[in-house]
């Protein structure tokens, strides 16, 4: 069951609530991924047990309140089958209006949620409680302190999502973050490379890459080995570091058991080696039978026009 569930959160940060809309979204057996209006409790938000993903969505239109303008750049990042939101003034509109963007139902105030979408609320003041069951995709506000809240355990990764509507400042901030050399245990691309570079100061030509789209570089046991000049602290691999980026890119790496073992469950694989039988290629979504000097140029020359 794919959940979103929209955090209810301001510049002070992430209300409590929010812990109480994961619960509700685990109860009909979803890992919801919460969105952070304004990219506001990210830091908290990641934290909440049982979140698969959160995405800081940040844009012009986040600086006051605007139901509509929010409702549109949360819906555009948001996905699944089920929207759950609190059951606030803001939460109801911004969940109504994805529900009128999208043509999908909408139940409000539930105070009960069980798996096939089955949700109670009172109706007539209180007076009566109604069941139903919604078919999917559906959008639902929950009351606060109908659910228990999730936990404070959690370590969810977290994207961002910018619908500013000057493209230009959307850049800008992406080339910023981008020029931030991260730690290879850390990074969400790592562009590695191997003793098949040749001489160490080749790898000036993965760190021209890695500053174009943030990456950090890597590099394989042979490499830290045959050269000094590249520290141990680059090693990815068994005896190394282990890392799960969403991007690997590998040069010159001819795919030993001890790097594989490393950074083989990394999203997303590519991998360039003049060897078409380098066992790199068996676990490579995307080979490149290619000399890094023919590959690396063509490579920098695409991620330039991005």
């Amino acid at each position: 069951m794919d959940v979103t569930v929209i955090a209810e959160s301001s510049e002070n940060g992430l209300h409590p609530v929010t812990a109480q809309l994961v619960g509700a979204a685990v109860a009909i057996g979803g890992a919801p991924t919460v969105l952070c209006a304004g990219g506001w409790g990210v830091e908290d938000a990641v934290s909440i047990s049982g979140v698969a993903k959160v995405i800081s969505v940040v844009g012009d239109c986040f600086g006051s309140f605007d139901g509509g303008a929010w409702a549109e750049a949360l819906s555009s990042a948001s996905g699944g089958d089920v929207i759950i939101a609190a059951a606030t003034p803001a939460g109801r509109e911004i969940a109504a209006t994805i529900a009128a963007i999208r043509g999908i139902p909408i139940v409000q105030d539930v105070t009960g949620l069980a798996p096939g979408i089955s949700v109670t609320r009172p109706i007539y003041s209180g007076k009566a409680i109604e069941s139903s069951t919604v078919g999917t995709p559906c959008a639902i506000t929950v009351r606060a302190n109908a659910f228990d809240a999730a936990g404070e355990d959690g370590s969810a990764e977290v994207s961002t999502v910018n619908q500013s509507a000057d493209v230009a400042v959307a850049v800008r901030e992406a080339i910023a973050k981008a020029s931030e050399r991260l730690d290879v245990a850390e990074a969400d691309i790592i562009i590695s490379g191997g003793r098949g570079m040749g001489d160490p100061a080749n790898f000036s030509h993965l760190e021209e890459i890695a500053d174009i789209i943030g990456a950090a570089v890597g590099a394989s046991r042979a490499a830290v080995d045959t050269w000094d000049e590249i520290p141990h602290g680059m090693q990815v691999g068994q005896t190394g570091k282990t890392v799960t980026p969403s991007l690997y890119i590998a040069v010159g790496i001819s795919g030993a058991i001890q790097h594989l073992a490393g950074m083989r469950t990394s999203k997303y694989i590519v991998a360039i080696n003049k060897d078409p039988d380098a066992p790199i290629f068996g676990v490579a979504d995307y080979g490149i039978v290619a000399t890094w000097e023919d590959a690396l140029p063509a490579l920098k020359a695409e991620l330039g026009k991005l």
